[in-house]
């Protein structure tokens, strides 16, 4: 029995992915988890100049589910090949994460990672909801998400990932969109536009009032969307939204993903990531399963 997977070139000895903003640069919980059990980690993502991120409190618990309006803070594209990069020591891949506020921006982040060691993918987030340029402006339009992917695949030879947002009205053009022009597999889906009112001051609870959704809540429209664009398009998909058990992981590759990232879960319980290997190994063990492509897409049928 295997679980090692192809996700549009890029090989992986765990269909698990560890998934942008939770897991800073990637060694950051390697005393606390064990990072064997991973695939790959996405780092946050980079621009091509600095950012501070959203005024505080940047992240609220609603039980079900978290709105986290962090903006984007990073060290900038300079800082983070000079000095970052070299530093990240983690027993699986590094999945850069790249944005930008224009096509532009995303070209020149792309452009200084594609020849730098210790790259094994770009993940190009077109789909952040608490950013006030770019972001899901360009995942939300199929000729933004064209215009982007474009850019990008012409300054790297890297796999990469195109990060969708969860907008079921304009997913498919967008996802056709992001294969055309190159990109090798699908993240669906970034998190939810979301806000919470604290209902004494009448104020939004989040320092940049509005932020994005992850965790429970998340997850049946993230599934939903997997198992939509299975359909539609020809690349690999990877399932990201509210996994916190195996049974959640299992989900998104019966609808039809190759691999999984896991996130917000970890606030909750440091050792769920391992959990949720050991669960997917037991339950291919019980089903007869060689590989997670012995049942990739079963929903589909």
């Amino acid at each position: 029995m295997s679980i090692e997977v192809d996700v549009g070139g890029l090989k992986l000895g765990s269909p698990m992915i560890g998934a942008s903003g939770l897991w800073g640069f990637g060694d950051e919980y390697a005393d606390l988890i064990d990072l064997t059990r991973f695939g790959a980690i996405v780092t946050k993502t980079i621009t091509a100049r600095p950012r501070e991120g959203n005024a505080p409190p940047r992240v609220v618990d609603l039980g079900y589910g978290l709105i986290n309006s962090i903006g984007l803070e990073n060290p900038g594209i300079d800082r983070f090949v000079g000095e970052t990069l070299a530093a990240i020591d983690v027993p699986c891949d590094i999945i850069v994460s790249i944005g930008g506020e224009t096509v532009g921006d995303y070209a020149s982040v792309a452009s200084r990672l594609a020849g730098e060691g210790g790259v094994a993918a770009l993940e190009v987030n077109i789909s952040c909801p608490n950013v006030a340029k770019g972001g899901i402006a360009f995942g939300r339009d199929p000729e933004a998400t064209a215009a982007v992917m474009r850019a990008v695949r012409a300054e790297t030879d890297l796999p990469l990932i195109a990060k969708l947002p969860p907008l079921p009205g304009c997913v498919e053009e967008v996802a056709r969109a992001a294969e055309a022009e190159g990109a090798d597999a699908l993240a669906v889906s970034n998190t939810l536009p979301a806000m919470s009112i604290d209902i004494e001051s009448g104020r939004p609870r989040l320092g940049g009032r509005t932020g994005g959704l992850s965790g429970p809540a998340l997850k049946p429209v993230a599934l939903f969307l997997v198992h939509r664009l299975a359909a539609v398009v020809g690349v690999p998909l990877i399932g990201v939204g509210g996994i916190e058990t195996s049974a959640d992981a299992i989900e998104y590759i019966l609808a039809g993903a190759t691999a999984f990232e896991v996130g917000s879960v970890v606030f909750k319980w440091l050792n769920a990531p391992s959990d949720i290997v050991m669960g997917l190994e037991e339950y291919m063990a019980r089903k007869g399963y060689g590989s997670i492509e012995d049942f990739r897409g079963r929903a589909q049928l």
